[in-house]
């Protein structure tokens, strides 16, 4: 999927001429930011196998190291308070297929982040052009807290109901890991559960079982007992099991059909921007690890979003902002809510 990235941006720069680029980023902001904080406390581990042993568990403190460059009109509910572009922003109205400008506008954005003793590598980029009776986008996104990973592309229709709502349909074509997967699945007993001892003894762990000694695939003693080899050991040769699998598979194409609206209307004092997308309909092409064979056939993706705000009167403010996704079963969501109260 880089690799397919990486083909799509030498041909972007390619296409256009040393002043068409300049014109595309005329008003665009480049940014790079370093946050931190600290994480999870430390945690006291206590033991009673060999006596009373304690230890800590340390988790180091979260970062986020953003670089990234963004040329998005704003919305007339979207102030920029702050000076600079510090990298912890949330956009939500990014995630709308409409934007506030007809043409071109993009995202392209990496976080490499810690968090909670996790490293990620998150990335977020997109372009899309807006006309009046058609709209087009090509976005990646990687949300490693999400577990979720996909390239899509998608063309669509534009009706335009009034000034303010309009409706869209069109296709969209995603390339993604084979979701749906589960490499445990050929491991599985009839009754459900899953030959762990022999799933790890093929992965070239080792077991004396008259001394109750376990051994991993170097020679080195994992375990003294069944239930940490149950409890502790087993878990990762699950994890690792799942991830080589996963890793060894070719990613594989989404063909869908899309329909969405979009909503905004903006006074001083009220406004509502909306947003949704549906996929109920996915192309079967008999690939063997295609999604349809997982659930065994249809399915809906879908996407939207919303931000309110109304201003009560001089003193009192509420706002609503959120973002939900639901793709292959994989969810991941932002929001905030809140009310503001001014003393006069």
């Amino acid at each position: 999927m880089r690799k397919l990235l990486l083909y799509i941006f030498l041909i972007l720069t390619t296409i256009v001429n040393a002043q068409n680029l300049k014109n595309q980023f005329k008003f665009s902001t480049f940014y790079g930011a370093i946050n931190g904080g600290t994480s999870v406390s430390d945690i006291d581990v206590f033991s009673i196998t060999e006596g009373l042993t304690t230890t800590t568990v340390q988790t180091p403190y979260d970062y986020n190291v953003t670089l990234g460059v963004r040329k998005i009109a704003r919305f007339g509910y979207e102030n920029k308070a702050n000076t600079f572009y510090d990298g912890s922003e949330s956009n939500y109205s990014d995630a709308a297929t409409i934007g506030k400008i007809k043409g071109t506008e993009f995202l392209f954005e990496l976080n490499y982040k810690r968090q909670e003793g996790v490293e990620y590598l998150d990335q977020h980029h997109f372009i899309r052009y807006v006309a009046d009776n058609w709209n087009a986008k090509i976005e990646y996104l990687k949300d490693g807290f999400a577990d979720v990973e996909y390239f899509e592309g998608s063309q669509r229709y534009r009706y335009s109901y009034n000034n303010n709502l309009s409706f869209n349909i069109g296709a969209v074509q995603r390339i993604s890991e084979p979701y749906g997967y589960d490499p445990l699945e050929e491991w599985k007993l009839d009754n459900g559960n899953i030959h762990y001892t022999y799933l790890a003894l093929e992965e070239g762990y080792n077991v004396d079982v008259y001394h109750e000694i376990y051994y991993n695939p170097e020679g080195n003693i994992v375990a003294y007992s069944s239930d940490v080899w149950e409890q502790v050991v087993i878990p990762e040769v699950l994890y690792d099991y799942t991830v080589s699998k996963r890793n060894k598979l070719n990613s594989i194409w989404n063909h869908s059909l899309v329909l969405g609206f979009d909503y905004y209307y903006y006074k001083k004092d009220f406004w509502l921007h909306s947003w949704g997308n549906l996929m109920p309909y996915h192309y079967d092409d008999g690939n063997e690890y295609a999604y349809h064979n997982f659930i065994g056939g249809q399915w809906y993706d879908y996407s939207g979003g919303a931000i309110f705000g109304k201003k009560i009167n001089k003193q009192v403010g509420i706002f609503v902002e959120g973002k939900y996704n639901k793709y292959w079963n994989r969810e991941w969501y932002n929001f905030k809510l809140g009310i503001n109260y001014v003393i006069r």
